[in-house]
């Protein structure tokens, strides 16, 4: 029912394996001991009042009522209880029918329409569920744009949600909500919702003020947004994320996490302690931000073997090298300990991902050694 994923199949275990990591994209912090429970730089924060509850805190970032907020284990679960809730409207029964083909009534599978390229789970979730899944484009000619014209042209009387990434992974691309306004008005003209993920989001500079990323999705017609803990402030160990939708689509997310309970009591009460300090967390991470933007924008741009963009306020990007393939540079880089994604995993085997993440010393190191790697091929 479920199709291997084959990007987290891979990259499971290389993170602590190799010796340079620029292949994960969140802003990791310390784990915590492995006989511990609390990361270290949650470990002297103030506890938030007992009756501020999580909800209320991440329905203020986004300027939404508690209702319009579900509480998930992460962004991957947010991501699959949106999709579950969009194929679920009005009654629809989900299915375990063979992808892209009808089932033997002779009706349609429901259709869940995709960037691409894009993030692999984005992809095998819907499939998972019983959806036909369809794909957009988003040109590298243009940078990766989200086109809504693009996504309402892919659009059919079948499609009960579009999913897109904003910022776009694996480019960096940011739309603004103008943009994505146009795409949810695309969605609503066929009855279907919207799903922005926004785990990225928050990759920005210091002068656009959400810790949830500028600009946001939230509140737009048709909309579901989601996003976590993990990448932008870099506690991926409390594995705690959110969905944020109208309170009908929230109330039947909430029914089907019945079938997936995963949400813990410890982690809650991590997230709230992180997210009640977000303003001194988030200042952290944005400095990392513009630490490694300005080494990921150097070594780009100091390369004439390389193509592709490093996106303002962005740590990662989609690079071409100009005689090897994707699955080439990755291999050659993980001989030496350097750890790159290959452009498979995203729909385009020219390239790859390169994702400076970790602290600004380790990412230096690592990308001395990926340019030596570069010059031997």
């Amino acid at each position: 029912m479920f199709p291997d994923i084959e990007y987290l199949d891979w990259i499971s275990g290389r993170p602590d394996s190799a010796k340079y990591d620029l292949g994960s994209s969140d802003l990791r912090r310390p784990f915590p001991d492995p006989d511990g429970v609390v990361p270290p730089d949650l470990a002297d924060l103030p506890a938030p009042p007992e009756n501020v509850e999580l909800e209320n805190i991440i329905a203020e970032g986004y300027e939404v009522e508690s209702e319009n907020v579900l509480v998930t284990a992460g962004a991957t679960h947010a991501n699959f209880l949106a999709v579950a809730a969009a194929l679920n409207d009005a009654g629809e029964e989900l299915n375990s029918v063979e992808t892209d083909t009808d089932d033997s009534a002779g009706q349609q599978n429901p259709r869940v329409l995709v960037e691409k390229p894009g993030y692999e789970p984005l992809v095998a979730t819907p499939r998972g569920l019983g959806a036909t899944v369809d794909r957009f484009y988003r040109l590298q000619e243009n940078d990766y744009a989200l086109d809504p014209g693009r996504v309402s042209g892919a659009t059919t009387d079948d499609t009960r949600c579009i999913v897109v990434t904003n910022r776009h992974n694996p480019s960096g691309n940011r739309a603004e909500r103008e943009t994505i306004a146009d795409a949810s008005s695309a969605a609503a003209d066929n009855g279907a919702s919207l799903i922005v993920d926004e785990v990225y989001a928050p990759f920005c500079e210091n002068d656009d003020p959400s810790v949830f990323g500028g600009p946001t999705a939230a509140g737009l017609p048709n909309t579901v947004v989601t996003n976590s803990l993990t990448k932008f402030h870099g506690f991926g160990s409390v594995r705690i994320g959110w969905l944020v939708a109208d309170a009908e689509f929230v109330s039947r997310a909430r029914s089907i996490m019945h079938h997936v309970p995963a949400v813990s009591g410890p982690a809650v009460a991590l997230a709230r302690r992180a997210l009640y300090s977000d303003i001194q967390l988030a200042e952290q991470s944005r400095e990392r931000i513009i630490e490694n933007r300005e080494l990921l924008s150097e070594f780009v741009s100091g390369r004439d073997d390389l193509t592709g963009t490093a996106t303002a306020g962005c740590t990662y990007g989609f690079f071409q090298h100009e005689s090897a393939d994707g699955d080439d540079v990755s291999e050659a880089a993980w001989e030496e300990g350097v750890l790159i994604v290959p452009g498979r995993f995203f729909d385009d085997r020219e390239r790859f991902r390169l994702s400076l993440g970790l602290d600004g010393q380790s990412v230096e190191e690592g990308l001395e050694v990926f340019g030596s790697v570069l010059d031997e091929l």
